[in-house]
């Protein structure tokens, strides 16, 4: 590893709650003197942050190993974090041989010293912290977007859903001081930032250790605070959907009217084996708060698996009826894999992979109807957007609603185009499936 100029690449797999620890862990490389590059072949240590949600995230990151392991020769060497880290822990230094640190994001806030262990020639492990309390907080976090930056609240998972991996990679639940995440806040404030989005695997499991302030009140606080425009959180358990969260979000104007609530399936059977702590009809009641707001319009979006052990075609039917009683904007839709160390992993696997393909193209048809008729109903509507970027060939800037909906729109000959990070107003024209797009209206001066 050269002494005189430290270089690192990062490539990062996954969820948001990685992107967000990749800039933690981005800012705290620079702070011990590191300077980041944009290829493999640039580095002096190449890390990849891994996610093990789904077996193909986690394959990619084996392959990147095998791709790159030529690389050991010129001094280089790799490091291994995050959720498949966790998982297989030091079976990678088996699986491969020139990889000198593995370490579950639990054990980020000691990467200083894992650092100084491979630059001596040692490895480094970090994955004895699941059970930590503490919380990965940096004042050196390398923000990748200059208007719109994520907070993580709270970290790891109690919940032991049958079929995720999520509490065995990132440890039990731990929450950060209302204090510490509205100073983070108001810190992004003074540094420009507009668009604040709460993290965590649950988010709304959030306990103060203070216990100065719900999730809700911490949520109001944020949107409070002066200078900002938009509040976002993600992912929200249905357990803990409290209906404060919906009055908070009635009441602020700030806090962006839409919510993601992984359903997971419509069928109260399936919900149990699947241990969601939850059943179909508390989920409704929980859409039926959402759905009776004052002075807002919620924007509903959610997680489905398809094909979980044991579930019959009427159990899948009771899912494709919720999905439209609900009419959800959006929804990420999976067909069910066993993953390592999950409960699930135990139970017959007895369902077909061409049924759960089947049902799951069935799910995928109807939800792009529900989407086609939610999205029209935007038409002709003036909507506030924040702008993103362009997209030159097309003519178009892209934006953003508050709902989270992508807007496309023109701008009229003779007027500047909007900066991004700024917000205009655009009217709806023509609406899609998966967008909206028109043209910017201009405010009339005098």
């Amino acid at each position: 590893m050269s002494s005189d100029q430290k270089t690192f690449f990062i490539e990062t797999f996954g969820c948001q709650m990685n992107f967000h620890d990749s800039e933690k862990v981005i800012g705290t490389l620079i702070s011990q003197g590191y300077r980041r590059v944009e290829s493999e072949e640039d580095a002096d240590l190449i890390f990849y942050n891994t996610c093990s949600i789904r077996d193909k995230a986690e394959q990619k990151v084996f392959h990147r190993l095998a791709d790159y392991k030529r690389l050991q020769q010129q001094g280089k060497r790799f490091a291994v974090i995050g959720c498949v880290a966790q998982q297989e822990g030091e079976k990678i230094f088996e699986r491969a041989p020139h990889v000198s640190l593995v370490a579950g994001s639990a054990s980020y806030r000691h990467l200083p010293e894992m650092l100084v262990q491979i630059e001596s020639g040692a490895r480094a492990t970090g994955l004895d912290d699941r059970q930590t309390d503490e919380t990965f907080e940096t004042a050196f976090t390398a923000r990748s977007n200059p208007h719109r930056g994520y907070i993580t609240i709270i970290e790891g998972c109690d919940k032991f859903c049958a079929y995720c991996v999520v509490p065995y990679t990132r440890g039990k639940e731990r929450s950060r001081s209302s204090e510490s995440v509205l100073a983070e806040a108001r810190q992004m404030v003074d540094s420009g930032y507009t668009d604040i989005q709460l993290l965590g695997q649950n988010v709304n499991s959030y306990r103060d250790p203070l216990g100065k302030k719900s999730f809700a009140e911490l949520l109001a606080a944020v949107g409070e605070l002066a200078g900002i425009r938009r509040v976002r959180f993600t992912t929200s358990h249905p357990r803990h959907f409290t209906r404060d969260i919906v009055e908070a979000i009635d009441a602020v104007s700030t806090l962006c009217d839409h919510v993601h609530l992984p359903v997971q399936s419509g069928s109260s059977r399936v919900l149990a084996a699947m241990n969601r702590e939850y059943t179909r009809e508390q989920y409704m009641e929980r859409i039926e708060w959402l759905r009776s707001t004052r002075n807002r319009e919620i924007s509903l979006t959610t997680d489905i698996i398809v094909g979980f052990p044991g579930e019959t075609e009427a159990e899948f039917e009771q899912t494709m009826s919720l999905m439209r009683e609900v009419g959800y904007d959006g929804a990420f839709t999976f067909k069910y894999s066993p993953r390592p160390n999950t409960p699930a992993i135990s139970l017959a696997d007895s369902i077909p992979e061409d049924e759960k393909t089947r049902r799951l193209h069935l799910l995928n048809q109807q939800q792009q109807e529900i989407q086609r008729a939610r999205y029209a109903r935007h038409m002709g509507q003036v909507i506030e957007v924040m702008v993103e970027g362009y997209n030159d060939p097309r003519g178009q800037v892209i934006a953003r609603t508050s709902q989270n909906k992508t807007f496309n729109f023109i701008v009229p000959a003779g007027v500047a185009r909007p900066q991004v990070g700024s917000y205009v107003s655009a009217r709806v024209t023509r609406t899609f499936p998966n967008s909206l797009a028109g043209e910017m209206v201009v405010p009339i001066e005098g």
